[in-house]
């Protein structure tokens, strides 16, 4: 995956979906991202930022466009996907229909845990620091720091692994899982914890804190 990134710039005029971001589609190519990338955290957002205000119709409809473009531009093992499949069927159950929310959970499972020759190709985020001296460092250590990106990548995937599996489990059970999310925090969290560029742990880190379960 390509490893360069752009910091954000400022934007003309919001974006509805997250305020404070405004990406142009040149800025999005340098990157190494396709619009579909940005267009399906935008489409979860939005779907998150309508089921913190209690309109599951409007959640379930974002929720469907995000897996629809995850289906169409992201690889069968994308994390995207799985998260996608969750978000769908707890939107659907959420509906009033809850049968076919094990069976997309149990898909959403599949696909995070055969993602990591998905993970293998991310490339490590080049450091904010712009000095020469830290350039040669990074350059020198290079291994080392992929090597701790690679472990936090590796965690990340496990906590959303985990998450699934619970929710698999209790389904499995004959037990109802809790589906009430907090998706005001979430978002917030998100907004919070999203790296200031466009880059490979951008796309994973939204796979996982944009889960609903």
């Amino acid at each position: 995956m390509n490893m360069s990134a752009v910091p954000i710039s400022e934007p003309e005029a919001s974006k509805a979906a997250d305020p404070g971001e405004d990406w142009s589609i040149q800025e999005i190519l340098n990157a190494g991202w396709q619009e579909a990338d940005l267009d399906w955290e935008r489409t979860t957002v939005l779907a998150l930022d309508a089921l913190g205000r209690d309109d599951i119709a409007g959640a379930k409809d974002e929720f469907g466009k995000a897996l629809r473009l995850a289906r169409e531009n992201f690889e069968p093992i994308d994390p995207r996907l799985g998260t996608s499949l969750a978000n769908y069927g707890v939107a659907l159950a959420l509906a009033g229909d809850g049968n076919d929310l094990q069976p997309l959970v149990q898909n959403a499972l599949q696909t995070w845990r055969a993602s990591p020759p998905w993970i293998a190709k991310l490339t490590a985020p080049r450091s904010a620091r712009s000095s020469m001296f830290h350039l040669r460092m990074e350059a020198l250590h290079r291994e080392t720091y992929r090597a701790r990106w690679r472990q936090r990548w590796q965690e990340i995937a496990e906590e959303a692994i985990a998450r699934l599996q619970a929710v698999t489990d209790t389904l499995g059970s004959g037990d109802s899982p809790d589906l009430d999310a907090p998706a005001g925090t979430m978002l917030a969290t998100w907004r919070r914890e999203r790296p200031a560029m466009l880059n490979d742990t951008r796309k994973l880190l939204a796979a996982r804190l944009l889960l609903l379960v």
